[in-house]
């Protein structure tokens, strides 16, 4: 490995029909973000569903006009799995409550 790559780890995410992507990042901005014991993949992994989260959240509260039954159902399923997740509603966790 060489030096510039000593202060980066990869994580591999993989879908269930196969599909793969690595994804590296700052060793360092894992720690920062890390709660306890957390690994590498879990970080990554709340980063992504919290981005999820206020993407769906965005487009169906603040986009314009009103959003589809489709955009409304994505955001609802989102929110639930969201909460499963963390124990915690997307609204508690962000104080975005409307």
């Amino acid at each position: 490995m060489a030096d510039e790559d000593a202060d980066i780890v990869t994580v591999t995410l993989e879908s269930e029909d196969g599909a793969v992507d690595g994804l590296a990042v700052p060793t360092a901005l894992l720690d920062m973000l890390a709660e306890g014991d957390e690994t590498a993949p879990e970080v990554v992994g709340d980063i992504a569903m919290f981005g999820f989260a206020q993407r769906i959240h965005g487009a169906v509260a603040h986009g314009q006009g009103e959003p589809s039954a489709e955009l409304e159902e994505v955001e609802s399923r989102t929110l639930e799995l969201f909460e499963e997740r963390f124990g915690r509603s997307f609204a508690e966790l962000t104080g975005h409550d409307h």
